[in-house]
């Protein structure tokens, strides 16, 4: 089976599935498509990827897009170490922690949102960077609230969760959103990038030379 991640370093939906792949330990090529060149809007990527997003990742030269529908399908293809639990009370409580941060923080927060905030309304670096703060914080206060009793926001192992978290506390340190009134998040964050998968993924090493 041949995997092909086309991915942007500094995305943070391509990071989660980086993350994914190295803890599934899979092999896979990385194809870099620049965010700020516009190549997500070219021809090859809109053919991958309908959305013209990232990340795709090819499998045998199938498509599959949106960062959590790959985790997903990373889980049923290779079910060791699991990213989702099985039991139906354990999944929607795990499913409900990442998408906090996949459906209500990163989605007002990407790249095509801050640069429509630039031209419809005016918005400079400062009131776009106050903008992610607000709605990363908004989202920060209730895991808090949903974290568990650790180490990872569920439990002794990483699962999907961590694999939204840690993104996005690269974007909050890189925004600096101050983290004080976060110590389960900070604490899962801390333990996870001590795992070699989610240091292996980080966009310092994704990062096209």
């Amino acid at each position: 089976m041949k995997l092909v991640l086309h991915d942007y370093w500094r995305s943070s939906a391509s990071y989660r599935v980086r993350i994914a792949l190295e803890l599934k330990q899979v092999d896979f090529d990385l194809h870099p498509v620049s965010l700020l060149d516009d190549a997500h809007h070219s021809a090859d990527n809109l053919a991958r990827n309908p959305q013209g997003f990232v990340p795709t990742l090819e499998v045998d030269g199938m498509p599959l897009v949106q960062s959590l529908a790959i985790i997903g399908w990373l889980d049923d293809a290779f079910p060791d170490p699991p990213l989702v639990p099985r039991d139906p009370v354990q999944r929607a409580h795990t499913m409900a922690r990442a998408l906090v941060i996949a459906c209500d923080i990163h989605p007002v927060n990407n790249l095509r949102i801050m640069k429509r905030l630039k031209s419809q309304f005016g918005a400079d670096q400062a009131a776009r960077d106050d903008w992610y703060r607000h709605w990363m914080a908004e989202g920060f206060v209730a895991l808090e609230r949903m974290a568990g009793e650790g180490p990872f926001l569920g439990g002794a192992a990483p699962d999907i969760a961590d694999i939204c978290l840690v993104p996005q506390m690269y974007n909050a340190r890189r925004l600096d959103l101050p983290l004080d009134g976060y110590p389960k998040l900070v604490r899962a964050d801390e333990v996870a990038q001590a795992v070699p998968a989610f240091a292996a993924a980080h966009p310092g090493r994704a990062r096209p030379a």
